[in-house]
């Protein structure tokens, strides 16, 4: 017996959904779970992959992969296709205040999809094909949290 469910974030998330799995069956069988996670402060993220250990936390440097577009995904910057991670200490004011949120907790392997709202995407200074005013999309992959 399957039983499936799916939510729709009535249009608050570009390409985010909640639905759930679950499977009744043999073992090999697994729940799947994608959901939406919305903070306190207005930013959304999905776990499109688990990470392994323990989450990251304000204070430590971690290494990131990350891809930030707009809604209709165009792409502002990339650094995926390439081998060379960012390094970011958390809490200390280097990225996005959308990032840092959404960097705290992720786990070693972990890939987030991000919704980060216009006034947590603001910076003081921006590269002119980017809107200071846009809710951005950030897709974030934690390559590892430095020890």
């Amino acid at each position: 017996m399957l039983i499936c469910r799916c939510l729709t974030c009535l249009g608050l998330l570009v390409g985010f959904s909640y639905s759930c799995t679950v499977s009744q069956g043999s073992q090999s069988e697994k729940e799947e779970m994608e959901m939406v996670v919305t903070t306190d402060s207005g930013l959304q993220y999905q776990i499109m992959k688990e990470g392994v250990g323990k989450g990251a936390q304000v204070g430590e440097e971690v290494l990131i992969f990350e891809t930030t577009m707009y809604r209709d995904d165009t792409v502002l910057y990339s650094n995926e296709d390439t081998d060379q991670p960012i390094k970011v200490k958390l809490g200390a004011g280097q990225v996005l205040a959308g990032i840092e949120e959404g960097l705290q907790g992720m786990r070693e392997g972990e890939v987030r999809k991000m919704m980060i709202p216009a006034e947590l995407a603001r910076r003081k200074f921006y590269p002119d094909h980017i809107s200071p005013d846009s809710a951005l999309v950030v897709k974030m992959i934690l390559f590892d949290i430095l020890k």
